[in-house]
């Protein structure tokens, strides 16, 4: 258990003082310690007696929210740590909540997070500047990545720029938080602790679709599926639902269990304890057998191709026997006569010729070809997004579905903007490789090597779907962003004076 204690008090200057006692200590002692703060609180005590008489119930809810989500608020600002594992843990489990049908936009609490964290990031910057993390090659990339969708507004053809403004909110929040992560993620210890909550986390989705494939879905759940016709056509295959566990969709349940099986694969090969190795194996597996219940053809491919990767980069005698008898249960069930349903739309992914739905994608992306190729700069950031239709119903683009993280950024932001997020995809992959071979510490390296297989997944998964578009995703990736930089940083910090070794694959 003391590994998952977190040392928040350096994060306001005190190593001993915990966040309740220091909240208690600059709030309650500091400030209203006083016959002014005795006067405040009686008058607040007063109003809000008035105010439940008078109001009631609505009155009461509001009065716990502000109760309970000021002190949370402060602790993101000045416990970013504790603002970091709440902000991950939210976007695990904001969608689920969603699907319950509260007439509430959960979405904001996301924006809010992201906000107090942004927030609590320029306080210490201006406290503590830390420039150095601007200058390294993603950083730069994500500057640009950020500038050219904020520079979308100023698109001459751009037919809703309310939607861009909707959209930019979040999108630029969630690119912000790869430099709030690196600036406050500054020790193996709270990487490590990150970890533990990502496959905790997973375990939890993985299991909720064990019970909606073997008991079935809640009554909340079946109303939402029932809520629109476009569900029961997207998620009702061949007499059976595809599963979606807590998260938004069967794609965004499927990649998560693909890139956590990724991160357990990797992490068995860091030193550790042989029960350790066996336990993450099997949660590698629990997670993949998971993913097959989503019916996401473009997530089956996403395993051989980390593991391909993992062999290229980590080449040994033991890599190879397990990768070798790993791709030969592959070839048993891509080729293995069956009528189960989950094996048979397996083995579909691997023969994409007589898939349906990919032919389909394909058509849809060779009709749309000629307006991005017209279109240099797109048809503006959020233009095909839900919102972006709500709002222009008679655009030449209503009634497309992009069906590809790819497809999605050449419609809105052009062919300019497709090469500058392929560049930034291959700048993350490429710098994620030469970090791995350039970082001495083993452990440092492991996770290295973990969020850079995370990110080639995800960029190749960004091609039959959007990948890095709903929660948790959205965030994640970021977050294996940043692990990418910080591991160099921190094994620079530890050997300053030994020269890297000078292998460079790309």
């Amino acid at each position: 258990m003391d590994e998952l204690r977190i040392k928040v008090g350096k994060d306001i200057g005190s190593e001993n003082l915990s966040f309740s006692s220091t909240l208690r200590e600059n709030i309650f002692v500091k400030k209203m310690n006083n016959p002014l703060g005795y006067l405040l609180l009686a008058v607040l005590c007063i109003s809000l007696g008035i105010l439940i008489v008078y109001q009631g119930l609505p009155a009461v809810i509001i009065i716990l929210l502000a109760l309970v989500g000021l002190p949370i608020a402060y602790g993101i600002v000045f416990f970013p740590k504790f603002g970091i594992i709440t902000l991950l843990v939210s976007a695990y489990f904001i969608m689920w909540f969603t699907h319950m049908g509260f007439d509430y936009p959960f979405g904001t609490v996301i924006d809010v997070i992201e906000l107090l964290l942004i927030l609590g990031f320029f306080i210490k910057q201006k406290k503590h500047p830390n420039w150095g993390i601007f200058k390294s090659s993603i950083s730069v990339f994500i500057l640009i990545w950020v500038l050219y969708n904020i520079l979308q507004v100023a698109n001459p053809i751009i037919e809703s720029r309310l939607a861009w403004l909707y959209t930019i909110r979040s999108v630029a929040a969630v690119m912000i938080m790869y430099f709030v992560f690196v600036y406050h993620i500054r020790s193996p210890e709270f990487i490590k602790l990150i970890i533990k909550i990502w496959i905790g986390l997973t375990c939890v989705g993985a299991a909720y679709a064990f019970w909606q494939e073997f008991v079935g879905f809640l009554p909340f759940e079946e109303g939402f599926l029932n809520s629109d016709p476009k569900y029961r056509n997207l998620l009702f295959i061949a007499g059976r639902w595809r599963k979606f566990s807590i998260y938004s969709d069967p794609v965004a349940f499927s990649y998560n269990m693909v890139i956590s099986s990724v991160l357990c694969i990797v992490m068995m090969l860091n030193q550790m304890k042989l029960w350790k190795r066996v336990v993450l194996g099997l949660l590698a597996f629990f997670f993949i057998w998971a993913m097959i219940f989503s019916g996401t053809r473009g997530a089956y491919v996403l395993i051989p191709a980390a593991l391909g990767l993992l062999v290229i980069l980590k080449l040994n005698r033991t890599i190879l026997i397990f990768a070798s008898a790993g791709f030969l249960i592959l070839a048993f069930f891509v080729y293995v006569p069956t009528s189960n349903y989950n094996i048979r739309r397996f083995q579909s992914a691997f023969r994409p010729s007589e898939d349906a739905s990919f032919n389909v994608r394909a058509i849809n992306q060779k009709r749309i070809q000629p307006y991005i190729q017209e279109h240099p700069f797109g048809a503006g950031l959020g233009a095909v997004s839900l919102t972006g239709k709500q709002m222009v119903r008679h655009s030449v683009l209503t009634g497309f579905a992009p069906d590809s993280g790819y497809v999605r950024v050449a419609v809105e932001l052009g062919w300019v903007g497709l090469l500058l997020f392929c560049t930034l995809l291959f700048g993350i992959v490429r710098s994620g490789i030469n970090n791995y071979f350039k970082i001495r510490d083993p452990e440092l390296q492991n996770y290295c090597l973990a969020m850079t297989l995370i990110a080639f997944v995800l960029a190749i998964g960004s091609y039959p779907q959007e990948a890095i578009v709903q929660f948790p995703t959205s965030i994640y990736f970021y977050l294996v962003v940043a692990i990418i930089t910080i591991t160099r940083q921190l094994d620079e910090k530890n050997y300053p004076k030994e020269k890297p070794p000078v292998k460079r694959l790309i």
